[in-house]
């Protein structure tokens, strides 16, 4: 039986959309059997504000902010998870990027 996959959910700057999946990618999320590169975009608004000590990629602090983003969804052998969380980290704009991790239990 192969590993089970798991799911990553990650919101992306439209603008940068394509660079994160390419760093995704490139350490082995989005495979699904015989097919590389999967993944699920949908454009949507974040909302965020930096306060305190934040060093925003986006707008200032204390300032509202609403930025065209993509919800990114793609999957992941679960053994890979450490990897795909340090690699989405390095590729993604934001100081903090927002994401999910989901555990896949489906057979």
């Amino acid at each position: 039986m192969s590993e089970p996959l798991d799911v990553l959910v990650v919101y992306v700057p439209h603008d940068d959309t394509e660079g994160v999946l390419a760093g995704l990618f490139a350490v082995g999320a989005g495979a699904i059997g015989e097919y590389t590169e999967c993944a699920f975009v949908v454009p949507g608004t974040g909302q965020f504000r930096p306060v305190g000590g934040a060093d925003p990629t986006i707008g200032e602090v204390g300032r509202l902010e609403h930025v065209a983003e993509d919800r990114v969804e793609l999957t992941f052998p679960r053994g890979l998870r450490e990897t795909v969380v340090a690699a989405l980290r390095e590729v993604h704009p934001y100081e903090e990027p927002a994401f999910h991790v989901l555990r896949n239990d489906a057979s």
